[in-house]
């Protein structure tokens, strides 16, 4: 049962300092950008509609309230959610409408990333009220974003919080808008009637008129608390098919949070400091379901022990999160993941075999403290995500979907392996019986076939990166099409290299390879060294193309083997 109530926006402002106003465990975080900020205040003073509100009410006294809860945010921060026993004044939980509640208060209270709310109160009325965030009222634009032909004076842009607490304090439209005329000395009569019409406006629309409506859902008091908790929870998925949508594992996250108001702390925690290996709330939630050996769990089946597993294994999972990095970072990788959109499939695996070795939290920390000469595991695990790294079996596109097929046949292995050595040879097995496109021997003659961004990371010493990189033509494509060499040879691995835009794009532009070297390149010895060229100077041209793609594929061949790990150590 749904009771409808409609309120000024100032009043539900104040309601929302006082806590009146409070967000559920199962709310998100906000989202909303400046941009759409300003919008809705547009919106709301035009009188035009932007959806109701939906809020759970809940009495005085009640022992405990439905869900802990956390306030309004006034600076964007977000703020953790608090355990509550017996709520000390009636409360209206939102479950719906947080973004737009959360943008009133922080333009009309506070402020967001360092920047107040201004109103331009030479607006036409008739068109656009703008609205505009910033720090400094100097940086504010001076055209208007409707009419570019309307130039905006500095002076007329206005705190909107200081134009709220004026017009609360005086209740006198007319007045402040005189005040305003006089403190900007203001002579021109078409810009006095443009403050005194948006003066009017705001007054009316923030002050005056009950312009928010708001649907207070009442709780069926005779179910047990956990009923009614998803049954809001099952109404904030429903909700979310409207309005700023949520993402999948946004909606778990609420689910779970449902379940256990700790749930919130805990994802928070867990991913402080692993963002940069690409851990986000979606590979976290991911993560949970697969230590309890499940990797497709559908939201209608997620559980309330799925909740309680990870608040009991809070400790250990933390553990295997620091192990992980660890491992990164002892075995290269830690640069290369960094950079952000690699595939966290072969994480998944490799925190799932070290969150269930019999190791107490306190060993597993030291785990790879001598990885180079006591730890097995390190190798077998270098071994693997190398190999499948290379090999680009966690890509789409690759003979089977990486996220479905791929995580299902290795959980199939490793859940096997508990506290087992990592079985390395058994996930080869199902990449070749699948089959991919793998290969465990590497030669000159298939490097074109190999994933060609980890191939790159190893070719430079795990350093350069073909994201803030061009993929140049060593010798110039336009030469050798002209010397009839077929393009699967001149687009080859063996003619590129990583090189900086404005070098590639303006200064090498289309040279002959030889001549660029000799007038362009500063440290000819540390270039031919990190780009592995061969060091015979007379294959240089682009007549010996043949020659020099031929050795340089030895080159990168070389380099290949030695950041691999050798396979004879995995048949020891």
């Amino acid at each position: 049962m749904a009771v409808w109530k409609t309120y000024r926006i100032a009043d539900a402002i104040s309601e929302i300092e006082e806590e009146k106003f409070v967000l559920p465990v199962i709310q998100r975080s906000l989202v909303w950008n400046e941009e759409k900020m300003e919008l809705l205040f547009d919106t709301l003073l035009k009188g035009d509609s932007f959806g109701a509100i939906m809020a759970i009410e809940e009495g005085k006294d009640k022992k405990p309230p439905l869900f802990n809860f956390r306030p309004f945010t006034k600076d964007g921060n977000f703020i953790a959610s608090r355990q509550v026993e017996e709520l000390a004044q009636q409360q209206l939980f939102v479950i719906d409408g947080q973004q737009r509640l959360q943008t009133f208060y922080i333009g009309l209270k506070g402020s967001i990333n360092g920047k107040i709310l201004f109103f331009d109160l030479f607006s036409d009325y008739n068109c656009e009220f703008e609205f505009k965030f910033e720090l400094d009222i100097q940086k504010l634009y001076q055209k208007s974003k409707e009419n570019s032909e309307r130039t905006i004076p500095v002076h007329c842009w206005y705190p909107a919080k200081d134009l709220l607490s004026r017009l609360k304090e005086t209740n006198d439209e007319d007045q402040v808008a005189d005040e305003i005329i006089e403190e900007k000395s203001i002579a021109d009569d078409k810009q006095k009637h443009h403050i005194i019409k948006n003066v009017k406006a705001f007054y009316k629309n923030v002050i005056t008129a009950e312009t928010l409506g708001i649907s207070k859902v009442v709780i069926n008091k005779s179910l047990p608390a956990i009923a009614n908790r998803q049954r809001i929870v099952e109404l904030f998925r429903r909700l979310n098919d409207g309005g700023t949508k949520l993402s999948p594992f946004d909606l778990v996250a609420s689910i779970l949070k449902g379940f256990s108001w700790e749930m919130e702390k805990f994802l928070i925690e867990m991913l402080e400091g692993y963002n940069d290996i690409g851990l986000t709330q979606e590979n976290l939630i991911k993560l949970i379901f697969l230590l309890q050996d499940n990797f497709d769990k559908e939201m209608a089946s997620i559980e309330a022990s799925d909740a309680q597993f990870a608040i009991q294994n809070k400790d250990r999972i933390k553990v295997t999160l620091v192990c992980l990095k660890k491992f990164l970072e002892c075995a290269g990788l830690f640069e290369f993941y960094k950079e952000g959109s690699r595939s966290f499939i072969p994480l998944f695996f490799i925190a799932y075999h070290l969150f269930h070795k019999s190791l107490n939290n306190d060993r597993l920390l030291h785990f790879f403290d001598k990885y180079e000469t006591d730890n097995q595991d390190f190798i077998f695990y270098k071994s693997w995500i190398y190999n499948s790294l290379i090999n680009g079996v966690f890509k789409r596109g690759r003979g089977w979907i990486p996220e479905k097929t791929g995580i299902r046949k290795i959980l199939a292995i490793m859940r096997n392996y508990k506290d087992k050595p990592f079985p390395v040879n058994e996930l080869f097995q199902i990449y070749i019986k699948h089959p991919l496109d793998f290969r465990l021997e590497y030669s000159k003659e298939n490097l074109d076939r190999l994933d060609s961004v980890f191939l790159y990371y190893l070719m430079y010493d795990l350093k350069r990166s073909n994201r803030v990189n061009d993929i140049d033509h060593i010798m110039p494509k336009s030469i050798l099409e002209k010397h009839g060499y077929a393009s699967e040879k001149i687009n080859s691995i063996k003619n590129y290299q990583l090189l900086d835009f404005g070098t590639n794009r303006w200064i090498k532009s289309g040279q002959p390879f030889f001549e660029w070297v000799k007038n362009h390149v500063k440290n000819e010895t540390e270039y031919i060294k990190a780009h592995l060229i061969p060091d015979d100077k007379t294959i240089w041209t682009e007549d010996k193309f043949e020659e020099f793609s031929n050795k340089r594929a030895g080159l990168i061949l070389d380099k290949i083997l030695r950041h691999i790990p050798s396979l004879n150590i995995l048949k020891n």
